[in-house]
């Protein structure tokens, strides 16, 4: 299929907040006049409790970026507080559950009573601002209370993805050193339960800094108890006041840090501050996804991912939608999940990763064709490249060819999205990301670090600070600068994919850790999940899914030593290899 197919905004589109022209004329103010225009986004998207005296000041070379200097804010008013006088009643959460028959609507009020029980409790235990808080749950309605409730005390969270090992959690609990897990007794997704409190028990034999867990009874199951130490959820929840007075912090306080699991053997904790990640996070939401008064919005990642955090939760919530949350997996109990809950909720915007894509054409369009969809305003994607023919499949079929495709480049360390088609503003073109957001200044560099004008390939770069970039790597902000240096993969290389991608994970030598808890994909779960995918961490696969790659450049960085070796450790190919010989792959060839 020909990647240059080309399809024009929809004129059901015309009357959207932004423009052609209107994109064109915010795009350069926001270069041309960062000061005005950022200022501008910040009084029309946030409340502030005191105003700044400096919109920006950056130094890329160094790492070091402040917007909205001298603000102070609270994320939680302004997810939850500022909405109550006219939305009190409105739904914030829809939660669908794992069962088709489990679900919930909680409303603004009872999200603003729910988050401020669980702060008292918090605070009761010792949770002051600046401090470090865990949470390691299954996608329920609590793990968003948890992380709202943080931001309502000035706490910090540092959310673990359910899927994560006793190892990996252990490793980011004392890297940011919290003193706080919440957590479930089990997860529940795809008809299999995940042994959440279990993993932390044993995480916990050597976290030292952890003096409370507090546990909810997801599936009230028995599972062994510290009494001084843990704390049932409900019971405390129940007990505890719905008033919890927001602390104002400073527009750079630290809101988040998220932990990628793919740059190297050692967990990175990259920091989001509170103005600028929650800025960035509900003016996208808004612009990219056109959002509208009364829409459903569905993304369906995990709030373990970044793409949780700012699509799920801060970025709909600031906006005063109503936001999704999926607790389980798109082809459980059958696969067309995903279309019976479009059609339940009556979804507008569905936002998912490609590798879900891929897995849902897969099984055929009936499935999906079978349900209304009629619901459905725009479509997206998220989290890796998505291949023309996927982009293809999901507009004819799942969009019905009449919903715009919002293809989004962006990662954990940008906050937000930064390249993407608005689809009021764009043009669509499968496989493309587009066009930059407000205020982006994307650039193309050469092997010697020069810029790309016109047409090229090269490194990606962008050129100038935007407010919801990472801050710092917590604890090692050497490490920051080090990376932001690095123009070349070179070293220790974990290898990971499925039949259309692979990806490239960074590892140290000799590090004690399983290859499989390096991956940044969804597919990284420990919990068997249904073909096509690669079951990456399942015994089965595992082997036919990883492997290592050493490269060490030679000389003028002309030629390269190549070893790849199998999980466990045997070379199986050792070569010198010039640039000259290196040859992309052909379209059709798949990594397995």
């Amino acid at each position: 299929m020909s990647n240059e197919a080309i399809y024009p905004v929809p004129p059901n589109f015309a009357d959207a907040h932004i423009s052609p022209d209107d994109y064109q004329k915010m795009y350069r103010q926001s270069l041309d006049d960062p000061e005005s225009f950022w200022s501008g986004q910040a009084h029309e998207f946030l409340s502030w409790d005191a105003p700044w005296h400096t919109t920006c000041e950056s130094d890329l070379s160094k790492g070091q970026a402040r917007w909205f200097d001298g603000g102070q804010l609270n994320a939680s008013v302004n997810c939850i507080d500022r909405h109550l006088p006219a939305r009190a009643e409105q739904t914030a959460i829809l939660w669908e559950g794992d069962d088709p028959c489990d679900s919930q609507h909680i409303t603004y009020q009872v999200l603003k009573d729910e988050v401020c029980r669980l702060a008292n409790v918090m605070h009761d235990r010792g949770v002051t601002a600046g401090d470090r808080v865990c949470i390691y749950m299954p996608m329920v309605p609590e793990a968003a209370y948890a992380m709202l409730a943080c931001t309502r005390i000035g706490a910090i969270h540092s959310v673990v993805f359910g899927g994560f090992s006793p190892e990996a959690l252990k490793d980011r609990i004392n890297d940011s050193g919290c003193r706080m897990v919440i957590t479930a007794d089990e997860g529940v997704r795809g008809g299999k339960t995940v042994p959440l409190k279990a993993n932390v028990d044993q995480a916990l034999t050597a976290c030292p800094t952890v003096d409370t867990v507090i546990v909810l009874q997801r599936t009230n199951s028995d599972i062994h108890w510290e009494t001084e130490r843990d704390i049932a959820y409900s019971a405390a929840t129940r007990a505890a006041s719905t008033d919890f007075t927001p602390v104002s912090m400073s527009s750079e306080a630290p809101l988040f840090i998220l932990y990628t699991s793919g740059s190297t053997g050692k967990p990175k904790g990259v920091l989001h501050t509170t103005g600028g990640y929650l800025l960035q996070a509900a003016s996208t939401f808004k612009h990219v996804f056109d959002y509208r008064e009364g829409e459903v919005f569905w993304c369906t990642a995990d709030v373990g991912w970044v793409t949780g955090h700012s699509y799920i939760v801060y970025g709909p919530l600031c906006n005063g939608a109503t936001t999704l949350m999926f607790e389980g997996v798109p082809t459980y109990p059958d696969g067309g999940r995903c279309w019976e809950i479009v059609d339940k909720h009556k979804v507008n915007t569905f936002f998912t990763a490609p590798t879900a894509i891929r897995a849902l054409h897969a099984l055929g369009d009936e499935i999906v064709t079978k349900h209304s969809r009629k619901s459905l305003r725009i479509i997206g994607s998220v989290g890796e490249p998505i291949n023309p023919e996927a982009w293809e499949w999901y507009h004819r079929v799942v969009g019905d060819g009449r919903c715009p495709i919002v293809d989004s480049w962006w990662q954990t360390e940008t906050g937000a999205m930064m390249i993407t088609p608005m689809p009021s503003a764009h043009a669509m073109k499968p496989g493309y990301a587009s066009f930059p957001y407000f205020g982006v200044e994307p650039a193309l560099l050469d092997e010697e670090g020069q810029e790309i004008h016109g047409e090229g390939a090269g490194y990606l770069v962008i050129k100038r600070s935007w407010p919801g970039q990472i801050r710092t790597v917590y604890g090692d902000h050497q490490r920051l600068i080090d990376t932001l240096r690095r123009q070349r993969a070179s070293g220790l290389l974990c290898i990971s994919g499925d039949t259309h991608y692979a990806e490239f994970s960074r590892l140290e030598v000799n590090v004690p850790y399983p290859l499989w808890d390096f991956t940044s994909s969804g597919l990284t779960e420990t919990w068997p999940v249904t073909p096509p995918n690669a079951r990456r961490v399942t015994d089965v696969l595992r082997e036919a899914n990883f492997g290592l790659l050493q490269i060490d450049w030679q000389g003028s960085r002309t030629q390269l030593e190549v070893e790849v070796r199998d999980v466990g450790g045997k070379v199986r190919l050792a070569q010198t290899l010039a640039l000259s010989d290196l040859q992309p792959a052909s379209p059709s060839s798949d990594f397995a």
